[in-house]
């Protein structure tokens, strides 16, 4: 009998093909998401820079908004996979953000702005815990929404207009560059 002709019942049987086909199927699922995080981290990295890696996912929020807010209260399963894309997406994004840049901000004299960013993720977090309380198809699911859409913004237009080109400066070619290879592997763990 080869390898290819065992059945799922033989490889039961034999001890040694159920370690090797757990070993194998372990090695798979490793790659693929090895694979996985590699893509999602990638987009960011293709951006060059730390910040335009930030900025671009930012925008790459937004769009999960633009695509939520074009939903209707019946389209429930439809909120739901968005919600969970933007629940993913932003805790990768805090992740980079609070463990490379903020660190980064106060290690340059931005301690008070680095600490107001954090405290901002903590309503980050809480808006995406109320929406995931709410019924999705309650007519103030959309509103909170909204909400939360405008205050994120607000955080948004603070780091890319202020805020992180105030650190890039101070930051210097060297630090630039181990900012941005220190948030791609923060990232790539996160992803």
């Amino acid at each position: 009998m080869t390898a290819s002709t065992f059945s799922s019942h033989d490889i039961l049987k034999n001890p040694a093909a159920l370690i090797g086909a757990t070993a194998i199927g372990f090695a798979v699922g490793l790659a693929a998401n090895l694979g996985r995080k590699a893509v999602v981290q990638g987009v960011t990295a293709a951006h060059g820079e730390w910040d335009e890696g930030l900025k671009a996912e930012h925008r790459a929020t937004l769009k999960i908004f633009d695509a939520i807010e074009a939903t209707g209260e019946k389209n429930g399963m439809r909120r739901n996979m968005y919600l969970i894309q933007l629940k993913h997406a932003l805790s990768k994004h805090a992740f980079e953000e609070e463990n490379v840049v903020y660190p980064a901000m106060r290690d340059h004299g931005q301690v008070e702005d680095a600490d107001q960013l954090i405290h901002d993720h903590g309503y980050v977090k809480q808006y995406l815990f109320d929406l995931s309380e709410m019924d999705v198809s309650n007519p103030a699911w959309i509103g909170k929404v909204r909400d939360f859409r405008r205050d994120l913004e607000k955080h948004i237009r603070a780091e890319e207009e202020e805020l992180f080109p105030k650190l890039r400066d101070a930051l210097g070619e060297a630090g630039n560059a181990h900012v941005t290879s220190v948030m791609n592997k923060a990232g790539f763990a996160a992803a």
